[in-house]
């Protein structure tokens, strides 16, 4: 009776593990950059690797990329309950703002981190746990994983431009931002908001006549093709980071959300080692297709010029910003 007992067992334990083998947790990943030839692509394909390879195939990770998925707006209104499809997701730093997150409006302020040293001494501080948990302490249904870096963020032009008086009654592209749309008023420019997935037919048209992006972005799509002037004036550094809805989340028991917290992390510094390299590798790219690159030798007017738009937007987190910017 033993021996049957224990047949018994250990075959109800096998076809528990085939179960699980046959049916392991999947997540749908949106990005809406192309994988190959990004940063944020880098960050990707790293955290995938990492949590099928920590979990064993207990949780697969399908990344849809280039925007399939719709844009950055459209996937967050997806991932706080009008639809089931996303997961996970990129985004920039600063988009959870608009759903009440104060802290995240600092990310995105202009010229708050002077070097990509300076922004990674605050991604891997407690005070960025603490940014990354914001979403949970205003009650929406998602929570950060980790930050990543895709370079500074810089302004494309359609024609020649020398400096920032060139900016003036230009029609900029910018995402549905008030820091992004003040900043690009400040500098006497015309703040335009286009999806990012028609930026370049909107470039292609006329519909605008210049955009910002980080250099591997705008390379990755293309966008020289249309606006071959890059000016490197790096108004912000391209913070990104990971979300995971609460549904997705709750689905994984607590050793396999570990597994994810533990990808994460590796996938946030894959992402600080090859941000760097990638960004220089892809200027000199740019510069042997023949797009023009402007140097901006002193920032001092650019900083002058948007003082404003950080006073308006640090929405009481004035002590937040201030351990921010003693990380230098």
């Amino acid at each position: 009776m033993k021996k049957l007992f224990a047949l018994v067992l250990a075959l109800a334990m096998l076809l528990s593990c085939t179960a699980a083998l046959a049916d392991p947790v999947k997540l749908t990943y949106a990005e809406v950059n192309p994988i190959e030839g990004t940063i944020v692509g880098e960050l990707a394909k790293a955290f995938k690797e990492k949590v099928e390879e920590l979990s064993n195939g207990e949780i697969e990770i399908d990344i849809q990329a280039s925007g399939v998925l719709g844009s950055e707006d459209q996937i967050l209104d997806n991932l706080l309950g009008y639809g089931t499809v996303t997961d996970i997701c990129r985004i920039s730093a600063f988009a959870l703002s608009q759903y009440g997150c104060t802290k995240a409006t600092l990310l995105s302020l202009p010229y708050v981190f002077e070097s990509r040293d300076h922004f990674w001494n605050f991604a891997t501080s407690d005070l960025a746990k603490e940014f990354l948990n914001e979403p949970q302490q205003v009650g929406l249904p998602l929570r950060g994983l980790c930050y990543g870096e895709e370079g500074f963020r810089h302004f494309f032009f359609k024609n020649e431009v020398h400096g920032i008086e060139d900016l003036k009654n230009l029609k900029i592209r910018v995402s549905s931002d008030p820091v992004m749309t003040g900043l690009v008023g400040s500098l006497g420019a015309s703040a335009t908001t286009v999806p990012f997935t028609e930026l370049y037919s909107a470039l292609q048209t006329g519909v605008v006549d210049a955009a910002e992006q980080p250099t591997a972005n705008y390379k990755s799509n293309a966008f020289q093709e249309v606006a071959p002037y890059l000016m490197l004036d790096g108004h912000t550094l391209g913070a990104v980071q990971l979300i995971i809805t609460d549904t997705a989340w709750n689905k994984l028991s607590a050793e396999q959300q570990a597994m994810v917290e533990e990808a994460a992390a590796y996938a946030s510094q894959k992402c600080r080692e090859v941000s760097e390299s990638k960004e220089a590798e892809t200027l000199e790219a740019l510069k042997a297709e023949g797009v023009t690159i402007i140097e901006v030798a002193d920032k001092t007017p650019w900083v002058e010029a948007v003082k404003d738009v950080v006073t308006a937007n640090i929405n009481g987190e004035d002590a937040a910003l201030e351990q921010i910017m003693s990380m230098k």
